[in-house]
């Protein structure tokens, strides 16, 4: 990486964006992180900056059009140039179909597919222009398999791997210098299972306290047990950083949900009805 390139990063007051942030700021970026929480953004930038890393921040919600059209225009103001996006932000949420709103589904596919799309729209065609840089979209790897319970989830994040796929083809026919990654995360330590914390107001779901039985009990224990023991973010950077620069297409944080891709794949091209093995979390459990 060349001092003084400018990454920009959604979602990158903590988590997974947070250590992107560092990572590239330590190559010698310039840093501007992007996000909807105040208070994270405020500490992440202080504490970037105090190790040395140049860094702003710049309060956002990547749902929103007008709000990217905002970043966008006060990073090249500013900046000139923009060289590696992170189209990070994301929140994770869901239910059984039946249950689910027409606000949760505006919810997460505002945030994980449009922020996306946004991203792309605002800074991509500037990108292209220079052709010195990568864009990484941040999908899941519940953008290659389908489990029960996460439909909105797992709907935008196929769409982000596509997306990143069809715009993977349109550089080569471009015959483009710029690079695209999709990053296809297992289970990593951050905050997504308190994504409600950042939920708008009017898309929220009426509150209705549920009956606290001994599964959800138990099921939230194993959650938390889950997390705690997941892939630190520091990880996932490093693996993101060496993909850049070897521009490589896909990037797993692990092999967790190898066999799981591999059984979906082999089912469609052999037309069998799909195999049930499970929830995302039984499966990460083994």
């Amino acid at each position: 990486m060349e001092t003084g390139k400018v990454a920009v990063v959604t979602g990158g007051a903590s988590g997974m964006g947070r250590a992107f942030a560092e990572r590239f700021g330590s190559a010698g970026c310039k840093v501007v992180i992007a996000d909807v929480e105040q208070g994270a953004l405020d500490t992440a930038v202080a504490e970037l900056t105090a190790s040395g890393i140049t860094a702003t921040g710049i309060k956002t919600d990547v749902s929103k059009a007008k709000e990217m059209d905002s970043l966008a225009e006060q990073v090249l103001s500013e900046h000139g140039q923009v060289n590696y996006l992170f189209n990070n932000a994301g929140v994770g949420g869901g239910g059984a179909m039946e249950d689910l709103t027409t606000e949760d589904w505006e919810w997460i596919l505002g945030v994980n597919l449009w922020g996306v799309i946004h991203g792309l729209r605002v800074f991509y065609p500037h990108m292209l222009s220079h052709g010195d840089g990568h864009i990484v979209n941040t999908a899941s790897v519940a953008g290659m398999t389908s489990y029960p319970n996460m439909a909105p989830y797992n709907a935008s994040k196929h769409a982000v791997v596509t997306i990143s796929e069809t715009l993977y083809g349109e550089l080569v026919e471009k015959k483009s210098t710029l690079g695209i990654s999709v990053l296809c995360p297992g289970i990593v330590r951050t905050n997504i299972i308190d994504s409600e914390r950042n939920r708008p107001e009017h898309l929220r779901r009426p509150f209705i306290p549920p009956e606290i039985t001994e599964d959800m009990v138990d099921r939230m224990k194993l959650v938390t047990e889950i997390y705690s023991n997941a892939s630190e973010p520091p990880y996932v950077a490093d693996l993101v950083f060496e993909a850049v620069k070897a521009k490589q297409f896909y990037i797993w944080t692990d092999t967790v949900f190898a066999e799981a891709i591999k059984e979906r794949h082999a089912s469609i091209d052999s037309t069998q009805n799909p195999v049930y093995r499970g929830s995302l979390i039984e499966e990460d459990r083994g």
